[in-house]
């Protein structure tokens, strides 16, 4: 192993700044957009917006579990260092590999959306038609040159892009609020049990708990945060808290904008173009272009996030000794990984390349694909966390309190198996129809953990998640 390079990352995040990269690569506005409209068409229509607190209950059991065990695993590897401590180190590097492949799913997923979307844009305003491809490039420059850099950069940019996004919908939900909604007023279907269990409930939880993806990164954050034993815990409560309170807040604002039978019949029709109409409804056409430009953003910053969330989980890897230990290396004026950084936007050039050249739809096909991929994969790895936790506490009992340890870990662990199980039975839904296809996606998460589980053998000259605090600065 090279010991000429430091090989520890520095900053000083606090709570509020990992929180806005965590709530930045959930991509608010572009659930929004995008995932409402299908979970009340395909869900469980005008309560649909009840079903992101049912989410956030599930996935505040699974936190209780996640930050109690925080404080006793001091290194930045989050789930596969979770899982490594509670069930072994050949299921910790299997989790290691199905997390770098569902991670970089997600940014696959949003290059496609996004050069779909700036290309509409750049169109919408007179501009030249373009391959998506050409945008999604330009956005990987970008983002591979921020992801060099130190952290607190990256954490101002999705700062400022973060509060954009997030207040033209809350202007729009405030309107709709005053205005009182549609004909029928305002929505209350959220309030009604037999209107939340109507439709397809499964589909509803389905699109519901893929809109989470990202919170969950908080500890991938630890060498660079702030006193990480307390700001790794409360950006992770405030992150989940956040992100349901805005998205059943806006999902119920759209919703009572068109009236509940309205909103079902406008989300089926035209779901993708749902959201922008709505806005220009109500703020005018110059809030539906300001919309529609901080939907670009909002892309921008969920591939910012994500690009910062695979570059460490490659960077605490390769100390590991699961991967080159080039990619271990950080910066010596930044504290950045920037090697792994590099590589990331290495393969994340490589992929968008060959789907471009195989002529693959960018939405249809690029966003849906790998959004499905990421939406299975991140609900395994949860579920393989919360299950960790109970037994790390059960084995080691160094910490008694039943709440934190079990009590909520096991009711998280039944509420993700049970999303987990919901999302299999109706995967071919979320990405398309195509039967064949989920088996083949299946497989490739399925294949990704077994190749962690085979290289467990062979790698052996370090632990997979150190005993060791990471000294910060």
């Amino acid at each position: 192993m090279d010991t000429s390079a430091p090989r520890s990352l520095s900053g000083s995040l606090g709570a509020g700044s990992i929180v806005f990269m965590v709530v930045a690569a959930a991509a608010p506005l572009t659930v929004v957009a995008g995932s409402v409209p299908l979970g009340v068409a395909l869900g469980n229509g005008a309560a649909f917006p009840a079903t992101f607190v049912l989410c956030c209950a599930v996935l505040l059991l699974f936190a209780v579990g996640f930050c109690a065990m925080s404080r006793h695993v001091p290194n930045a590897g989050a789930f596969y260092s979770y899982v490594q401590r509670g069930l072994g180190r050949a299921p910790g590097l299997g989790t290691a590999f199905l997390a770098l492949v569902t991670y970089t799913a997600v940014q696959l997923a949003v290059y496609g959306y996004l050069g779909a979307t700036l290309d509409g844009l750049v169109q919408h305003y007179g501009g030249p038609a373009l391959p998506w491809w050409l945008y999604a490039l330009a956005a990987a420059a970008v983002v591979g040159v921020l992801g060099y850099r130190h952290i607190e950069l990256s954490s101002r940019v999705l700062g400022v892009l973060l509060l954009c996004e997030v207040g033209i919908v809350l202007v729009f939900d405030a309107v709709v609020a005053a205005k009182g909604g549609g004909d029928a007023g305002l929505s209350t279907a959220l309030l009604q049990p037999a209107q939340i269990g109507s439709g397809s409930l499964g589909i509803a939880i389905m699109f519901a708990v893929a809109s989470f993806i990202g919170f969950e990164a908080t500890a991938v954050f630890r060498d660079e945060a702030r006193d990480p034993g307390r700001t790794i815990p409360r950006a992770t409560y405030a992150a989940l808290l956040l992100i349901a309170g805005f998205y059943a807040l806006s999902s119920w604002a759209v919703v009572s904008a068109w009236g509940d039978a309205a909103a079902v019949e406008r989300a089926a029709a035209d779901p993708g173009n749902m959201l922008i109409a709505t806005i220009g409804d109500h703020l005018g056409a110059v809030g539906a272009d300001v919309a529609q430009v901080l939907l670009v953003t909002s892309l921008f910053a969920a591939l910012l996030a994500f690009h910062n969330v695979v570059a460490r989980y490659a960077f605490s890897l390769s100390n590991a000794g699961a991967l080159p230990s080039v990619c271990g290396r950080s910066h010596e004026r930044h504290g950045s990984p920037h090697v792994a950084s590099l590589a990331q936007s290495g393969s994340a050039v490589l992929l968008t390349v060959l789907f471009a050249a195989l002529g693959m739809d960018p939405v249809t096909q690029v966003f849906a694909w790998m959004a499905g991929t990421a939406t299975l994969g991140v609900l395994a790895l949860m579920t393989l966390t919360c299950l960790a936790v109970v037994v790390f506490f059960r084995r080691t009992r160094v910490d008694q309190r039943a709440w934190h340890t079990l009590v909520a870990p096991v009711l998280g662990l039944a509420g993700l198996g049970t999303c987990l199980a919901l999302t299999i039975l109706n995967f071919p839904t979320l990405i398309g129809g195509s039967a064949g296809l989920a088996a083949v996606i299946g497989a490739v998460l399925a294949g990704s953990f077994v190749f962690g589980l085979a290289l467990c053998a062979v790698v052996r000259k370090a632990p997979l998640a150190p005993e060791t605090v990471v000294e910060t600065a």
